[in-house]
């Protein structure tokens, strides 16, 4: 699975290297280092809706996919990642 956080100016102002950073540390803790791929993107084209992480190949029923399959998070910043990544997306990866 590839994670992609958007470092355009606006999510860059609004805290994306934090969350990156943020990022690294859960999937490290998680020990899913050889299952994600972190990338940094740059605009996503949702710079109204904060800091915004692209999962690509992500299999979740819960969450809406864009047409190609992959989904979109929202406002994503260092407080809020482990339970974005514990809820959404890690479950999903070690079911494979």
């Amino acid at each position: 699975m590839i994670l992609k956080v958007c470092v355009g100016s606006s999510c860059h102002l609004k805290g994306s290297y934090d969350v990156i950073e943020a990022m690294k540390e859960v999937i490290k803790k998680c020990d899913v280092e050889d299952l994600v791929e972190l990338r940094a993107s740059f605009c996503l084209g949702c710079c109204a809706q904060g800091v915004t992480v692209k999962a690509e190949g992500l299999d979740n029923p819960s969450v809406e996919h864009l047409e190609n399959g992959d989904v979109l998070f929202h406002n994503v910043n260092s407080q809020n990642v482990e339970e974005l990544f514990l809820n959404e997306v890690y479950p999903y990866i070690i079911k494979k």
